[in-house]
């Protein structure tokens, strides 16, 4: 395995080579994902809660049940990023772990589920782009919760409402679509909100790798 110095090297390189070809088209992603389990597992690094961001496929933050603490993993976002967004990010993950720890339940329930048994619920969402030069296409915007692994419900961002894919949530859709402010904030994210956010971590992690050279 190389030093931390060879990599910085490879990157350097591959980064000339990708300015030399700038018109070859690129694609990038930032995706959340929130896992929570119906009880604990005893074993070492699995929580009751976690949600992590991803950019490119690389984790950067990242939040469990037992730190209670949203952190920076890559040392570009412990720079760039104040200590209120991790401040206000904590409060976020903290809201989000009690409304996991809620629905878990409540699904068990509705479906007549074994609370002896392990069951998980997962939401995940986010946007993919290519750009090539200066032009960026939408390539993907994703807002979806699985249960136990299956399809649970996913936002139709055309029709700007919630399609559900199992019988077990239709009560969430007819819930969620009766809600136009939560449509709405869905959307808005999607279409604005996850853009602008996934070219804001592209160009701190880039302005990092390009000083690293």
């Amino acid at each position: 395995m190389g030093t931390g110095f060879d990599r910085i090297a490879l990157f350097c390189v591959f980064l000339l080579h990708w300015t030399l070809r700038s018109a070859q088209a690129e694609k990038h992603s930032l995706y959340y994902i929130y896992t929570a389990l119906s009880k604990p597992v005893d074993l070492p690094g699995i929580y009751e809660f976690t949600a992590m961001g991803l950019l490119d496929n690389t984790q950067f933050d990242y939040y469990n049940s037992e730190e209670k603490t949203k952190i920076p993993k890559q040392q570009w976002m412990k720079e760039k990023m104040q200590e209120d967004y991790w401040e206000r990010g904590t409060r976020s993950r903290k809201s989000k772990e009690q409304w996991f720890n809620v629905s878990v339940n409540v699904l068990m329930n509705r479906m007549r589920h074994n609370e002896s048994d392990l069951h998980v619920l997962q939401w995940r969402h986010g946007c993919e782009v290519e750009q090539q030069g200066d032009e960026v296409k939408v390539l993907k915007v994703s807002d979806e919760y699985g249960y136990d692994g299956e399809d649970f419900l996913s936002y139709d961002i055309k029709e700007a409402q919630w399609v559900a894919p199992v019988d077990a949530a239709l009560l969430t859709k007819r819930k969620w679509d009766s809600k136009p402010k939560l449509n709405q904030n869905s959307k808005g994210y999607l279409e604005t909100k996850c853009l602008d956010w996934l070219n804001k971590f592209r160009e701190y992690r880039d302005e990092k790798l390009r000083k690293a050279c």
